[in-house]
């Protein structure tokens, strides 16, 4: 698949995602987009990040930051890459280098409704309500149904403006 065939897939994936009538819907959509993420365009980076991911899971996490590093440097574009080495940032509690990539996943990716999710976590997490508000309305914008984020939004809402008379 060509680069141009691949983002039109998305460009469709997306808008059916923003229409999706059910969360079934959603669910499907979602899987599209996050498989054609999950693909570099490098099979050293893919393969790279597939071990490093093996990695996590039987938490190594050193081991799976030094491959994610080293598919990063194969595919430095590598949206999905920057964003699963934000995530693993995120849970050793290194959260300035986890907003570090999750700006890079932004600038290849600014449809990532993860990376916006990750950083309102973030930013909420920090003290940063008001910021982490405006990163979780931008994921729901692009995904509406990202599952809890709307309750989380509406209860942020009300504490970081005020609760309507």
């Amino acid at each position: 698949m060509t680069a141009r065939e691949r983002q039109e897939r998305l460009d469709r994936l997306f808008d059916r995602l923003a229409a999706s009538a059910s969360d079934e819907d959603a669910r499907r959509f979602e899987s599209g987009i996050e498989a054609l993420w999950s693909q570099s365009g490098s099979d050293t980076a893919d393969l790279l990040t597939q071990r490093a991911l093996e990695l996590a899971a039987s938490e190594d996490s050193a081991g799976a930051l030094t491959l994610l590093r080293a598919a990063l440097e194969a595919k430095p574009d590598y949206a999905e890459g920057w964003n699963k080495r934000a995530t693993l940032f995120f849970l050793k509690g290194d959260y300035g280098r986890a907003m570090q990539d999750i700006r890079e996943t932004l600038r290849h990716e600014p449809r990532h409704y993860g990376a916006w999710a990750g950083l309102g976590r973030i930013l909420e997490q920090t003290g940063d309500e008001r910021r982490a508000l405006d990163a979780y309305r931008r994921a729901l914008a692009i995904n509406p149904r990202i599952d809890g984020l709307r309750d989380q939004v509406t209860k942020l809402a009300e504490k970081v403006q005020g609760r309507e008379i």
